[in-house]
């Protein structure tokens, strides 16, 4: 099964579920609108079935929306049609191939730890980011000292039987520290970090792109 099918096929249920944790959902809100522009252009990597992308879309004139996911962008445009969202443009492409161009923030929430190559989409991500502008993601961090003994043992013991079931999808486990430097590494400066939720950490980053 590809990713892309696997995606396809989760679409419906994905969509009917809950936030986990609403307070830390919010809050990457709040942060994230602290950043866009009301006369910006965004562009969100990943965008599922278009929640994050709608919820933001009164923050900024034009958001540009991306997902591997047939079935996750046709929910997404559904959705965009019920609620009158005129600025929301959803696309299908994987992160790698997503739209070119340079926009004033690009948005990757539970992505980058899904693609096959972290560093390498973050060298393509980096460029569709202006000078000046921001890249904005949220990131489980699966490895390192930071996981509890409960998340380590989910992780490394329940997810793999998971997986191999194709009930969950294939994720690298980085860590905080990896996943910085990496993001560093594609020339972009981290401004603002944090873990929300802190358990397992998903690792909040605002990064800037030297103007």
């Amino acid at each position: 099964m590809t990713k892309r099918d696997f995606w396809d096929r989760v679409a419906e249920r994905y969509a009917r579920r809950s936030v986990q944790d609403e307070a830390a959902y919010a809050f990457t809100l709040e942060r994230t609108r602290a950043h866009l522009s009301p006369d910006g252009c965004a562009l969100e990597l990943g965008c599922g079935t278009g929640t994050t992308a709608l919820k933001l879309a009164d923050a900024t004139s034009q958001i540009v929306a991306s997902d591997l996911s047939a079935e996750m962008i046709r929910i997404a445009r559904d959705k965009a049609e019920g609620q009158g969202a005129t600025n929301v443009t959803f696309v299908q492409s994987d992160a790698e191939a997503a739209p070119d161009g340079e926009f004033d923030a690009v948005l990757a929430f539970n992505l980058l730890h899904l693609l096959p190559d972290p560093e390498a989409a973050l060298t393509g991500i980096a460029e569709r980011v202006r000078p000046g502008g921001y890249f904005i993601s949220k990131t489980p961090c699966l490895a390192g000292s930071g996981m509890s003994l409960k998340f380590r043992v989910l992780i490394w013991l329940i997810v793999p039987v998971m997986q191999a079931l194709g009930k969950a999808p294939r994720f690298h486990r980085m860590s905080i520290a990896e996943l910085e430097r990496a993001i560093t590494g594609a020339g972009l400066d981290i401004i603002e970090a944090g873990n929300h939720p802190a358990q397992p950490p998903s690792r909040f980053i605002v990064a800037r792109k030297p103007a």
